[in-house]
């Protein structure tokens, strides 16, 4: 009985976890209105299957990966995902072109006392342009880091690296 009762409360957490806090949708809503200068959009979520979400290093959730759209015009792609820093995690956002090219990154939800420079514009910067073809970024190299936030920028990295793989995969699996 005892293994059942986990499994089951195991199953909720995991799908519980995934679903994006309105606050963030909030906030990422107001990223890609910015980044668009756009009064009006939608989105159209895309569903990741079970089977291809376990491929993937990625999570993909009913909420946290979509199309943005302009009067019904596919426009982009974004994708709202949530890291770990040193004693939390952060939420952020990636918005990508038609070709799944990163063409804006933010940090939503910074939940530290340190290492918030992460969510400066100008480091972000260095995503912009990458893409699933692109090779791996690798901290201290393609990716700078920044001193008092050495976790939260290998997590930053680690997540876009994961993100731009699952995409491959995906992509791979014709799901996208």
């Amino acid at each position: 009985m005892n293994r059942i009762a986990l499994v089951l409360i195991l199953s909720f957490i995991g799908l519980s976890s995934f679903s994006v806090p309105e606050k963030v949708q909030k906030k990422a809503d107001r990223v890609i209105s910015k980044h668009f200068d756009l009064d009006d959009f939608s989105k159209e979520y895309i569903r990741v299957s079970a089977s291809e979400n376990k491929a993937t290093p990625s999570g993909f959730s009913e909420d946290n990966f979509f199309r943005i759209l302009k009067n019904g015009k596919h426009i982009a792609y974004g994708y709202i995902g949530n890291a770990p820093s040193k004693t939390a995690t952060f939420d952020y956002i990636v918005i990508f072109d038609t070709d799944f090219i990163i063409t804006k990154s933010a940090v939503l939800v910074y939940r530290e006392e340190y290492g918030g420079e992460i969510s400066s514009t100008r480091w972000l910067k260095q995503f912009t342009g990458s893409s699933s073809t692109s090779p791996e970024l690798k901290y201290n190299q393609d990716i700078i880091p920044i001193s008092g936030a050495t976790i939260s920028v290998r997590s930053m990295t680690k997540a876009m690296n994961d993100l731009l793989k699952s995409i491959r995969i995906l992509k791979n699996l014709d799901t996208i």
